[in-house]
């Protein structure tokens, strides 16, 4: 049977998005035995956004008006020096938005210094906003950059001499040192819930991480998890992998004690009495999911602390 770990969030903006607050959050969260701590990614927030945000029915991006977000992998850093045990996640770095050995470098060190604690969640983006006020490649091709720098990723941290030439990328006569602690490499999940993703995870994902909430691929209840994991699995087949390679995680960001009703008018997946909960994770462990992140956000600290204790104290011990 599969072991299931459970991973929560660090804040990267709002109230308690200080050093104290992360604090705060993340040692507790290793008190709790939360054995993922997942960190959001964005640089800058441009002020008009047109682009559709892909996980509300209504496409609006749910941030606030000062654009506050610290940057992903400073973060990641700092979390991995307050704590011992959990894992770091970025959840999801979007991958075209840094220069490949910028980031690998990054993401090797954090890993080392942490002892082999960092999980790559990869995303492909999607406000093209952003993408220009930084100056990333092409919005319209960051599937194709996405793929080219999760492949730097892997030579760099694997190759002594490693070399790359691509439409995004060229280097050669490198040494790239210290590579990461983990063997051969940090896991890298794919995040995204679509047929592109599934693809990505069979080329090149070590496992797949999608959100629940996207209402193109709603993933609400175990029917339509279920569904799109056999999905996954077929291409795997397809394509000569053995799906029992994939690692499966799964973002309930709709997590809550209180029972929410879904688009078939059934009671939502991760939602409502902690009995039903710990069901639900029950079903999920059964399809092979390892990692599940839950949703304990809430208005102020206090409240968040008390949402990740209910969450240990009266769902998890009854899986």
């Amino acid at each position: 049977m599969t072991a299931m770990q459970y991973g929560t969030m660090t804040p990267t903006r709002g109230p308690f998005a200080t050093p104290e607050g992360i604090r705060a959050i993340v040692t507790e969260a290793e008190t709790l035995n939360f054995g993922v701590l997942i960190v959001p990614d964005h640089i800058v927030v441009p002020k008009d956004i047109a682009s559709r945000y892909p996980y509300s029915a209504a496409g609006d991006f749910p941030g606030d008006t000062t654009g506050e977000c610290i940057e992903q992998l400073t973060l990641l850093a700092y979390i991995a020096a307050l704590t011992r045990k959990a894992k770091l996640m970025t959840s999801v770095m979007v991958v075209p938005h840094r220069e490949p050995l910028l980031a690998a470098k990054s993401l090797a060190s954090t890993d080392m210094l942490s002892g082999g604690r960092v999980i790559v969640g990869c995303g492909t983006g999607w406000m093209r906003e952003e993408f220009e006020a930084i100056g990333a490649p092409d919005f319209d091709k960051r599937g194709e950059v996405t793929d080219d720098y999760i492949r730097i990723f892997k030579k760099v941290w694997t190759d002594d001499n490693a070399a790359h030439a691509s439409p995004y990328s060229n280097f050669s006569n490198i040494n790239f040192n210290p590579k990461p602690v983990q063997k051969p490499h940090p896991p890298i999940w794919i995040g995204g819930e679509s047929g592109r993703a599934h693809r990505r995870v069979v080329e090149l994902g070590d496992g797949w991480y999608p959100i629940g909430s996207n209402p193109a691929f709603p993933l609400n209840s175990i029917v339509l998890y279920k569904a799109a994991r056999d999905r996954l699995f077929v291409r795997a087949e397809k394509a000569g992998r053995d799906p029992a390679t994939i690692a499966l995680a799964f973002n309930a960001p709709f997590h809550s004690s209180t029972a929410t009703v879904g688009q078939d008018g059934k009671r939502m997946l991760m939602t409502g009495p902690a009995a039903d909960r710990a069901a639900d994770i029950a079903a999920l462990r059964d399809l092979g999911v390892s990692t599940l992140v839950v949703n304990n956000q809430a208005a102020d600290l206090p409240a968040t602390l008390d949402r990740m204790r209910e969450f240990q104290e009266t769902v998890a011990p009854l899986v």
